[in-house]
């Protein structure tokens, strides 16, 4: 079992993403951000409509004992009045990547 933690943002535009990549990374939040290519559409509810956006996602490698400070940083740098903000266990990895993570936490 690891401490490990993968994050999911999701921001409405590429600069937004980057520049929330590099404060993450910046401050020791975040080891690695991955910013998927391309547009992502997705579909939700928001103050009762049925909305439907084009959205890039990140993917924010951290460990447990950063989240609250992570979650934070997302949201106070985010444009969004609800930013999402979902964190799923890492259950294995190699050796080298999780020595990597924690050394650039």
């Amino acid at each position: 079992m690891t401490d490990k933690m993968v994050v999911l943002v999701t921001c409405s535009r590429a600069g937004e993403a980057r520049r929330i990549a590099r404060a993450v990374v910046e401050a020791r939040l975040a080891a690695c951000v991955n910013i998927l290519p391309g547009a992502a559409t997705s579909v939700y509810r928001w103050n009762g409509k049925v909305e439907t956006a084009k959205e890039r996602l990140l993917l924010i490698k951290t460990s447990k004992k950063k989240l609250a400070k992570l979650r934070a940083a997302v949201e106070r740098l985010h444009s969004y009045d609800v930013p999402e903000f979902i964190a799923l266990p890492v259950a294995a990895g190699s050796r080298a990547y999780m020595e990597w993570l924690e050394e650039n936490l």
